[in-house]
């Protein structure tokens, strides 16, 4: 059975839906679906090269990679490998064909470090050192059952601080991009990252099908935002925080707690059953936060890196 590797169609129905499909099944604690594939298609920054490509046997998709320069970074040559095949459909060639095809369209636009996250798996890491690949940082994801979870109870503002929602940002999301800026450059990673194009920002964050201004929280103090809890729905069940954090100047207070506190009970009363996030090992207080809250680790990836030329 011959398996062959060509791009994404943002136009085949099948496509996005096999890609999904498959995503879903080799990394279920991650929010993905046909419609935030088409978005990123079709809004992703010009400079990140975005790239999505599907490994096919049969007519059916078995494997995808996900592939885009870091743009965001102050460093330049930054490549995102990120390849996945269905459990079912492993050890047919798909993962090698995907990444030889990611590898060629990232070296010709410049890069010259290439990044992958690998499941902490195994047969998943020994893929990864026989492309050429050598272990770096590690990241958990973790899970909270809001359905039969005890969450804590809610707690009101200290003086001073008002909890707000995303959606009241919407005439004005500006403050919301700017504290999204600070936080998101001191998160640990192998790749630093600083937000600067808003317009950017408001087609790839604000304005994803997956995000939910409605549940994310914001926390005030004297009427600026100083903490967040930014979360993404699959519009079904399933709930995430992509990020949640504090401006600098407030950090030490419980803010970022009391945001995620109020975001998680407004979840679990509009109906969402499963709450998923995760977190850089490194990144001791937001682990401890998410287990005052219940999350569990459920899996663990490693960041992988190799050089080139």
């Amino acid at each position: 059975m011959t398996v062959t590797v060509r791009d994404l169609s943002p136009d085949a129905p099948d496509d996005l839906e096999g890609f999904a499909r498959v995503r879903r099944a080799a990394l279920p604690f991650f929010l993905l679906t046909p419609e935030s594939l088409a978005h990123d298609l079709t809004h992703m920054h010009p400079d990140a090269h975005y790239r999505p490509f599907v490994a096919v046997a049969d007519g059916e998709v078995i494997g995808t990679a996900q592939v885009h320069l870091s743009h965001e970074s102050p460093e330049p040559g930054q490549g995102n490998i990120n390849v996945y095949v269905h459990p079912g459909h492993t050890r047919r060639g798909a993962g090698t064909l995907l990444v030889r095809a990611a590898e060629e369209h990232l070296a010709a636009h410049g890069a010259t470090r290439l990044l992958a996250w690998v499941l902490d798996e195994p047969g998943n890491r020994a893929f990864a050192e026989r492309h050429g690949y050598r272990a770096s940082r590690s990241a958990h994801f973790l899970r909270l059952d809001l359905a039969h979870g005890t969450l804590p109870p809610l707690q009101d503002p200290p003086p001073g601080v008002e909890l707000r929602t995303g959606s009241d940002f919407a005439a004005d999301p500006r403050p919301l991009f700017e504290l999204d800026a600070e936080t998101t450059a001191d998160e640990p990673s192998d790749v630093d990252t600083e937000f600067t194009d808003y317009e950017a920002w408001l087609k790839e964050t604000w304005q994803h099908p997956l995000f939910s201004a409605e549940l994310t929280t914001v926390a005030l103090v004297d009427g600026r935002p100083a903490a967040f809890s930014a979360v993404r729905t699959d519009g079904g069940t399933r709930y995430g925080t992509v990020m949640t954090g504090t401006a600098r100047a407030h950090r030490g207070r419980g803010l970022a707690k009391l945001a995620k506190n109020d975001s998680l009970h407004r979840a679990r009363a509009a109906g969402y059953t499963e709450a998923i996030t995760g977190n850089d090992t490194g990144n001791g207080p937001m682990i401890a936060i998410n287990r005052w809250f219940g999350y569990e680790i459920c899996a663990t990836e490693v960041r992988h890196v190799r050089e080139l030329g």
